[in-house]
């Protein structure tokens, strides 16, 4: 025996090994349909009886390993059914000869064949056979099944009849030698009438017999017949068919342990127990003979109980038996099969640790050359047993080669599609998923060397089946995920696959459905680059929005009752930590701010960068970075204009990396801060653009609030001046003006103003509004100065020139402001500064007296131009008022000399600039 069937399990020893094969040219379609219904009959009640046939169906089935049939009989095939098109009456006698001709290769152990035909019709079909089953087509069959279980029937008098005649005891006649077939020529002269001889007989028919018993359903005596058989070639040293009678004693064992099986397969297999306790049952006296001819002990319980093994015992059985099957080298496949049994019981018995034994002593079995194929699956089972005994990486490196093999080099067309469909299925074994979402959360599981030799072994096997879209996915999830454990040498060598790749299909964020349903998510560049905070910005200073408030002065009064509620306050909260507390406009350009960086050694070049949004329709205005190596954090402005009004909510951003297009989502970005996602947009507003017709200001007067927009314009007027100031109003928007409002506001508080200083008429600006988009309207503001020189009020000057600080008498000017005087120098000795009255307001250093006059000239020249366009009463009263001011200056300076004893060449200094003064200022009036 040379191919080994890895499939192989304890519960099946009690089997019947039926082969279902086609004749001539039949659909592979139609014949699996029908092998399927004909092998859904597994299980079949013997009429008349409690006991239970099991069938196991193959399709194809060595000859070779039927040769075996005698060392274990459920190695025997003992059924055939063919399956066969035939239209028309001519070729029905060379469909029948094929017929015969397959049953003579199983001849010598088959005990009944059937024939199913399909396609004739007539009076061949006509004609009542036993052998032979006629349907008008593959879907009129309906009675396939009955026909089936008629011929498992059929199978089991044949078997019976077989049991009996090797059980019963002849004495007298010789008992034949069963053999294997590589024994027969050991066995060749012999002295068959030894005792030695005779004990190997019955021992290796008393197993045989006992194989027989459990196939027919007879699981107590199989029992006793295989502890008999053990005794009997242990005596002989017969190791190879003891280990045989030792397996069939554990396969007893487990079947009457695990009633459901042990093979995994689909559907449980009907419990022992019942079939035992009936058949216990109905021998209810002692030395009664039942149905099958043997003695039954008048309780099954107790010969159960003394016959089956317990678990442990299994095991250990197992393990003596084939350490005998080791002393064959022909009995390898034996070997092999056994382990795989003793394997798939130690995964019920959940002892790993001893089933990883069986099988490391598997793999290390000697077989003949096999095939590529036969690898294969050697392989794949392996990794099967692994996976069930909970070796998970083990049974992923078993995969991988079996993989690895239906790529060799040996084979002259490499099944690549198997070899990708093995590599997906060795992932979960290295702690890998194809799902990016299970990397996001900042932990790493598994060997990233061996993850990342894994994916590029996913990404080959895809490019060899001709699916560069494969391709792409597979490499984009390895840069992303594997990104921190990459050199910069490998860095460099994935981005320029990728991009290769990507140059003939280009990366998208679809979904892909692989032929056998699984579907590989899409995969983000959240990594290129990594972001870092997102930050929503206010609209400029001239775009944002303020809600209008009466200009006129007019409160309204919003006031609202206050009701407390815990469950509001903590939504309210919520609500607080995402809402932000400016609005965008439908239709202007809005901003969000990320900070990124690039982690890649080499320059990284982003296209195609966008917002993404959910709420308002949005339109994302593209744009392209480029990112220096390994750059610290970076700012990125993304725009968009909001079509629609409502609530906006920033979901993520878009890019495209090497030509793979990402749409990353801020829940999945790792470590991002924001100050909020969602802000309101609301309907588009009007937008005006001022000019005026004078130039504008050198100094700009801060306004009153920081979200006031103000421009400043220069002017000068003399008093009694007018000037005309007008304003352009441009509808810059897209929205009509409807209203226009206008105040003024005085400033400068130092000037006493009366009457109308600014003046104007609304009705003529009035008159253009609405005012749509593109239009100009004028308004023109009269401005008219007048100032109030009625000498009422004190005015006192501050002169910030140098910080002189000046007391002097009263002076009507347009600047009043009172300033305290500045004690320019302290007195060293405080009894002298108590002397000769007090003067400290007027105590000046001698250095800046001429100063003073200086000023004072300089201001009464300039007021004096003011003067030219008043009254002549007003003229002559301020003249007064000069006299009488240069008077007391004179007298001020004069103290200062006699008090602080300046040096009289400063003194005539002082009265010579007096006189000047005094002279300048009678000519300006007329009055020299």
């Amino acid at each position: 025996m040379s191919v080994p069937d890895y499939m192989q399990c304890a519960e099946d020893h009690q089997t019947l090994l039926v082969v279902v094969q086609p004749i001539g040219i039949v659909p592979e379609e139609s014949f699996f349909r029908i092998y399927k219904r004909i092998s859904a009959v597994s299980q079949v009640n013997v009429r008349d009886s409690q006991r239970v046939l099991y069938i196991r169906y193959r399709h194809h089935y060595p000859p070779e390993n039927n040769e075996w049939g005698d060392f274990q009989t459920h190695r025997k095939v003992v059924g055939l059914i063919t399956i066969t098109d035939c239209s028309s009456a001519k070729d029905w006698p060379q469909t029948f000869e094929k017929f015969h001709v397959q049953k003579e290769m199983y001849g010598s152990t088959l005990y009944d064949s059937r024939l199913f035909v399909f396609g004739l019709q007539g009076e061949i079909a006509e004609q009542p056979r036993t052998d032979v089953a006629f349907y008008p087509s593959y879907d009129e069959c309906e009675t396939v099944e009955k026909r089936i279980e008629d011929f498992i029937e059929s199978l089991f008098i044949v078997l019976e009849s077989k049991r009996l005649d090797r059980a019963t005891d002849k004495s007298g006649d010789k008992i034949p030698l069963l053999c294997v077939p590589f024994e027969k020529k050991d066995f060749v002269g012999l002295d068959t009438d030894s005792r030695h001889y005779k004990k190997r007989c019955q021992g290796r028919m008393r197993k045989h017999v006992g194989d027989l018993c459990l196939q027919a359903g007879m699981l107590q005596d199989s029992l006793v017949h295989y502890h008999m058989a053990v005794e009997l070639l242990r005596s002989v040293n017969d190791f190879l068919w003891l280990g045989a009678a030792l397996e069939g004693l554990c396969s007893a064992s487990v079947i009457y342990h695990y009633p459901g099986g042990t093979g995994g397969k689909v559907g449980s297999r009907r419990a022992q127990g019942g079939s035992l306790s009936a058949e216990a049952g109905n021998r209810h006296r002692p030395g009664a003979l039942t149905s099958n001819g043997i003695n039954a002990d008048t309780s099954a319980e107790i010969g159960r109980a003394k016959n089956c093994l317990s678990p442990e015992d299994i095991i250990d059985k197992y393990k003596e038996a084939i350490s005998y099957y080791g002393k064959y080298k022909n009995a390898g496949v034996i070997e092999l099969e056994a382990c795989v049994k003793a394997v798939r019981v130690l995964a019920i018995q959940k002892r790993s640790m001893e089933a990883s034994e069986f099988l490391q002593n598997a793999v290390y079995i000697n077989l003949r050359q096999l095939s590529e194929e036969e690898k294969i699956q050697r392989y794949s089972i392996l990794s099967e047993l692994y996976e069930r005994i909970g070796f998970h990486r083990k049974s992923a490196f078993f995969k991988r080669i079996a993989a690895m093999q239906c790529a060799a080099p040996s084979i002259p067309e490499p099944g690549w599609r198997a070899c990708y469909k093995l590599l997906l299925e060795t992932l979960p074994g290295y702690s890998l998923s194809l799902d990016p979402k299970d990397f996001s959360k900042g932990t790493h599981r598994g060997w990233a060397a061996v993850q990342m030799r894994l994916l590029h072994e996913l990404v080959y096997a895809s490019r060899r089946m001709g699916n560069p879209a494969l391709s792409v996915r597979h490499l984009s999830f390895l840069l992303q995920t594997m990104l921190d454990f990459l050199s910069d040498q490998e860095k460099k060598d994935v981005t320029q696959s990728l991009e290769s790749y990507t140059a003939k299909c280009p990366g998208t964020m679809e979904f892909i459905t692989l032929p056998d349903g699984l579907k590989l998510p899409p995969v983000p560049f959240t990594k290129l680059p990594i972001v870092r905070s997102v930050k929503l910005l206010n609209l400029p200073t001239s775009l944002r929005p303020h809600k209008i408030k009466s200009l006129l002065g007019q409160n309204v009064s919003t006031k609202s009752p206050f009701i407390y509620s815990p469950i509001i306050a903590h939504s309210r909260g919520e609500e607080r930590t995402k809402k932000i507390d400016f609005q965008w406009v439908q239709g202007d350009v809005c901003e969000v701010q990320l900070m990124v960086y690039n982690p890649m050694p080499f320059e990284l070049r982003v296209e195609n960068m966008g917002l993404l949004t959910t709420g308002v329709e949005f339109e994302s205005l593209p744009a392209a970075l480029s990112l220096p190596a390994e750059s610290g954090l970076y700012p990125v402005t993304l725009v968009g204009v909001p079509q629609t009004t409502g609530q906006i909510t920033i979901n993520g951003y878009h890019t495209s990396v090497f030509g793979v297009f990402s749409d990353c989502l801020l829940d999945n970005l790792p470590g991002v801060k924001t100050n909020g996602c969602t802000v309101e947009v609301i309907p588009a507003l009007p937008r005006l653009q001022i000019s005026t017709s004078l130039p504008r200001s050198a100094h700009t007067l801060q306004p009153s609030s920081g979200d006031e927009i103000s421009t400043s314009v220069s002017v000068q007027l003399y008093n009694g001046e007018t000037q005309q100031l007008i304003i352009k109003l441009e509808n810059i928007g897209t929205e009509p003006l409807e209203t226009l409002e206008v105040t003024a506001k005085t400033v400068n508080t130092k000037e006493k103003l009366y009457g109308d200083f600014l003046s104007w008429k609304l009705e003529d600006t009035l008159s253009q509004f609405p005012l749509k988009p593109g239009k100009i309207a004028t308004f023109v503001v009269n401005i008219k100065v007048k100032l109030d020189f009625s000498c009422q009020e004190n005015l006192l000057q501050d002169l910030n020139d140098d910080g002189i600080s000046v007391s002097g008498l009263p002076l009507s000017s347009p600047f009043r402001q009172v300033v305290k005087p500045r004690v320019e120098a302290k007195p060293v000795n405080p009894q002298e500064s108590s002397k000769g009255g007090d003067f400290s307001h007027v105590k000046v250093s001698d250095i800046k007296i001429s100063k003073i006059c200086f000023y004072c000239s300089a201001l009464w020249f300039h007021t004096g131009q003011f003067f030219e366009r008043e009254h002549l009463r007003l003229k002559l009263e301020i003249l007064r008022n000069i006299v009488l001011d240069l008077i007391g200056l004179f007298c001020a300076c004069f103290v200062c000399h006699v008090t602080l004893h300046t040096p009289p060449s400063k003194s005539m200094f002082c009265i010579s600039s007096f006189h000047q003064n005094l002279a300048l200022y009678l000519a300006i009036f007329g009055l020299s």
